[in-house]
């Protein structure tokens, strides 16, 4: 019985940095592309979502973790993933504005 409490006290703690994972303050890298780091924003990316069920579902990105989707240009070009909204019309438009979110940096 007392691990079920103690269990029961801890899950939720743990979870929370699940869910905050990029909040507002916060941001992660994707470093994987040839023309530069993508950084995804919280603060930016918390002021334009209704929220975090507007891209965390089952259509876009099911899972809050970085690295359970492959995202590539032609998706995002196509309307998937961040081309849901970086279109042209709710942002910036992505195939327009490559260097927006890839960022080079210099050695």
């Amino acid at each position: 019985m007392r691990r079920i409490i103690i269990l029961a006290l801890i899950i939720p703690f743990l979870s929370i940095g699940i869910a905050l994972a990029v909040s507002p303050g916060k941001s992660i890298e994707f470093k994987e592309s040839p023309l530069g780091t993508v950084t995804f924003n919280g603060d930016t990316h918390n002021k334009a979502a209704a929220s975090c069920k507007e891209c965390h579902n089952d259509g876009s990105f099911p899972k809050m973790k970085q690295g359970t989707v492959k995202i590539t240009m032609s998706d995002i070009v196509a309307g998937k993933y961040c081309g849901v909204c970086h279109n042209g019309v709710k942002a910036f438009e992505a195939k327009a504005n490559c260097e927006r979110c890839h960022i080079k940096k210099l050695m």
